[in-house]
């Protein structure tokens, strides 16, 4: 039997996170405690050997990356596909703003995500869903039987554990946040997804005791 495993983050904290702005295709840097979640992420895992580590192009994955991985040989691999999901004309702004003009389509998108349609350019959540799940694929066809480390994004990672938990978006705006720096498991038996993690944040158990 083949066993693919996979190893999902999200970045950490960054600077658009604390000021309650979304970031999509935009990007701010990673707060301390941002580099810190990753810090404790990367003890977690020490003991872990990847076949391959992967990230999103966006710096503030590509930083998480690069701390949670800092002791693995060879190069990161960024792979544009595994971007955030692109919010158009939402970028940048605040959350608040963005509730009180545009209240039915932020409800889609937290809630509703098969109605979801962008402000201006952007992605449905169907374009997001086809991009990743290609990308998380290629990965799994070229590191089949291995172990990799995968740093993404908040929607993008949830429509991907989502996908591979047998749900369809309709299911999506029902499943639980996931925290920055949070760690997600997926490992596969001959094509057969098992979900082992979802979000974990056990390591920030770390960060409390130092």
């Amino acid at each position: 039997m083949t066993k693919t495993t996979l190893y999902l983050v999200r970045h950490g904290q960054t600077e658009w996170n604390l000021e309650q702005k979304l970031q999509g295709h935009m990007d701010s840097p990673l707060t301390l405690d941002g580099r810190s979640q990753a810090a404790s992420l990367r003890e977690r895992l020490k003991n872990a050997r990847f076949d391959g580590v992967f990230s999103s192009t966006s710096p503030r994955a590509v930083m998480t990356a690069q701390i949670v991985s800092e002791w693995q040989e060879g190069s990161i691999q960024q792979l544009e596909d595994l971007k955030e999901i692109n919010m158009g004309l939402w970028e940048g702004q605040s959350i608040s703003k963005i509730q009180r003009d545009y209240p039915d389509q932020m409800k889609h998108f937290i809630e509703e995500p098969h109605l979801y349609r962008p402000t201006g350019t952007g992605e449905t959540y169907q374009e997001l869903l086809k991009r990743a799940v290609l990308s998380i694929e290629g990965i799994i066809s070229s590191c089949n039987g291995g172990t990799v480390l995968i740093v993404t994004h908040r929607m993008t990672l949830k429509t991907i554990m989502n996908y591979y938990s047998g749900k369809t978006l309709e299911e999506m705006g029902a499943m639980s946040d996931i925290p920055p720096a949070s760690l997600s498991k997926i490992s596969i038996h001959d094509s057969h997804p098992c979900i082992e993690l979802y979000g974990d944040t056990t390591h920030y158990e770390m960060l409390a005791k130092s």
